[in-house]
């Protein structure tokens, strides 16, 4: 994105113009240029206004709010994380989603180019069709990942709850459990430091699992400093790759 020079605000409109393009770009060789920036915060009220319409399907109402967003780049810096910021709150406003947890992020980086082309088809010749047919589908597919991690998640947890009480033959075996699936990322204080489960059996299960690799060591303690530990088999199905 290129810029006139002026010092970025956070959380203020910006008060020159920007515009979109290879980086380094002037004005001229803009792919896309904003609307005036003395004329954003009309913009921005109406397209707030938008938001709180009722409408009869939420989902093309978003993917409006969103090319909307972005093609406004009200801010000088972050409008894509801003506006990509914005699906799951609106999803979650909307009771679409029972929490803000749903991000699309990772699709869009993947079809970057396809992503860019949609939305300035909007500003060349208001093909808004082919930009709602592409964020649906982005939509569905992000929902289909999510339900995937999550059906593979629990089968994890599942299978997690005979091992964790066949390794450790402890009546604790469950609530060390539940705090791995909760913190995938610790520090071995912190779970003994609980109160959930007694110290010398914390220390004993987390022992335990990490001899037989369930738990791994991410930073190792030294002196006063308790060691970091992760549940790589969680944090990768999370990642959606093998990031431990």
């Amino acid at each position: 994105m290129g810029e006139a020079r002026a010092v970025n605000r956070p959380c203020q409109y910006r008060k020159i113009p920007n515009w979109i393009g290879p980086k380094g770009c002037s004005i001229e060789e803009a792919r896309f240029v904003p609307i005036e920036a003395e004329k954003l915060p009309e913009a921005i009220s109406r397209w707030e206004k938008f938001i709180h319409e009722d409408s009869a399907d939420r989902l093309i109402q978003l993917s409006i709010l969103h090319a909307e967003f972005e093609a406004l780049h009200p801010f000088l810096d972050g409008n894509g994380r801003l506006g990509r910021m914005i699906i799951p709150l609106f999803l979650y406003q909307t009771g679409i989603i029972q929490q803000p947890m749903f991000y699309i992020s990772a699709y869009l980086e993947k079809n970057r180019d396809e992503y860019y082309e949609r939305l300035l088809e909007v500003s060349r010749s208001n093909d808004w069709s082919g930009w709602c047919a592409f964020y649906l589908k982005v939509v569905q597919i992000q929902a289909e990942e999510n339900l995937d991690k999550a059906q593979a998640i629990l089968d994890l947890y599942n299978q997690m709850k005979i091992r964790f009480a066949e390794l450790t033959r402890s009546l604790y075996a469950i609530y060390a459990l539940d705090w791995a699936f909760e913190r995938p990322i610790f520090k071995s204080s912190d779970l003994m430091r609980s109160g959930d489960i007694p110290r010398p059996t914390a220390q004993r299960i987390l022992n335990l699992l990490k001899k037989q690799g369930i738990l791994m060591e991410l930073q190792p303690g030294r002196g006063s400093r308790a060691a970091t530990l992760v549940y790589p088999a969680l944090l990768n199905i999370a990642e959606g790759y093998d990031a431990f």
